[in-house]
C-alpha cells in the first residue's frame, strides 16, 4: 500500500521524537553522537526538496 507524503512525514517526525526522548535520558557521549548523526539523516528526508509529490 503506497504511503502518502503526509503519512511518511508523520513517521519521520515520530522518529525525531523518539531520538529526543532517548537523548534526554542518556549521558553516554558516544550515543549522543550517534543520535545527532541519525537526526541529520531523518531531517534531510523530512525537509527534502522537491517533496515526494513533485517526483
Amino acid at each position: 500500500m503506497p504511503t502518502t507524503e503526509k503519512e511518511y512525514n508523520g513517521y519521520l517526525i515520530d522518529q525525531l521524537r523518539l531520538l529526543k526522548r532517548i537523548e534526554a535520558v542518556t549521558k553516554d557521549k558516544e550515543a549522543l553522537e550517534v543520535i545527532a548523526f541519525e537526526r541529520e539523516f531523518i531531517e534531510q528526508k523530512l525537509y527534502q526538496k522537491p517533496p515526494l509529490l513533485d517526483r
